[in-house]
């Protein structure tokens, strides 16, 4: 009982999690801890379906426009930003509920994993981001799978970074990332948590997804990045490669039609959906809320998270 709280509200892309956490929060006189690599940034908010400030409702809601697009923005950064943001949570003596799609993120912080920079040769990282660059995304993903085909099984092949992070380590350390991860993996939280993943049938996430990429559209998604591109913002900026933004990018630059450009956002947004469902039911100790079977009726969610948070002694 010496352990801090925490409460995590995730599950796939447009499943809507950020409306659940809120009311949530409202009951636990929680704070939101955003865990999305995308909402952290300033000028990305309509591809990044960002909270609005009336959707807060007045909960406080922290690693929400805190970097410009220019900056980059990793697990390690996450980790450090998110434990500041805890502290400021505890000091003031409500529940921090972390909230987003981003799997590793989560994972990373929940059992404080280590990502030490010591692993790092900034060199040999320059030379597979021009590798990328001259090859492709697919062929270094082909290196990974010789050399490390745990690791490369669970990272996708457009995951740039991840990938090229994953080279670097076996490079600086030879063992395999995944061996690393794994015995992180096995380490026992140091926090009180409950780990909720609200989901639904896969297709209904799907019909949400295709009607949430035409109201972005209509939203002035296109603008959006029309105007990061005027910035000087480009495709290799780790902010550049989101889901929406890399493929209005390629419309921008004369690569392909907008139909062709929307169809890849909804497409992606699926396959990109269908991998967090897929990582989140691996998971250790999570409970999942499947929508379906609830009927869509949010208050029976809400009553049976916070019975459960009592039960955990969380509340």
């Amino acid at each position: 009982m010496n352990k801090q709280p925490m409460v995590i509200v995730t599950g796939p892309t447009a499943v809507g999690k950020s409306a659940l956490s809120v009311e949530l929060a409202k009951q636990i006189e929680g704070s939101v801890i955003s865990a999305d690599s995308m909402q952290v940034y300033q000028q990305m908010d309509i591809g990044s379906a960002k909270i609005s400030r009336e959707e807060m409702q007045g909960i406080p809601h922290y690693l929400i426009d805190v970097l410009h697009p220019f900056d980059e923005f990793h697990v390690v950064k996450f980790v450090e930003l998110a434990k500041k943001a805890l502290h400021e949570i505890y000091e003031s003596g409500r529940v921090p509920v972390l909230v987003g799609g981003t799997g590793f993120y989560i994972q990373a912080l929940l059992y404080d994993i280590d990502f030490t920079e010591e692993t790092s040769d900034p060199i040999y990282r320059r030379e597979l981001e021009h590798l990328a660059k001259e090859k492709g995304d697919t062929y270094l993903h082909e290196v990974l799978s010789r050399v490390d085909p745990a690791s490369a099984k669970k990272i996708h092949a457009n995951n740039r970074k991840r990938v090229i992070r994953a080279l670097e380590y076996l490079h600086c350390c030879g063992q395999p990332i995944s061996d690393h991860n794994e015995r992180e993996r096995q380490k026992e939280s140091p926090y009180r948590f409950a780990y909720f993943v609200l989901t639904d049938d896969r297709q209904a996430i799907y019909q949400r997804i295709d009607h949430r990429v035409d109201k972005m559209m209509e939203s002035g998604l296109l603008d959006e990045v029309k105007a990061l591109k005027e910035m000087g913002c480009r495709r290799s900026m780790i902010s550049m490669q989101g889901i929406g933004y890399k493929e209005l990018l390629d419309h921008l630059e004369g690569n392909q039609s907008l139909e062709e450009s929307i169809y890849r956002i909804k497409r992606e947004t699926r396959h990109f959906a269908k991998r967090q469902l897929t990582w989140l039911k691996r998971e250790r100790e999570v409970i999942l809320f499947n929508q379906q079977e609830y009927h869509y009726d949010q208050g029976k969610i809400l009553g049976d998270m916070m019975n459960l948070l009592k039960e955990k002694q969380i509340i």
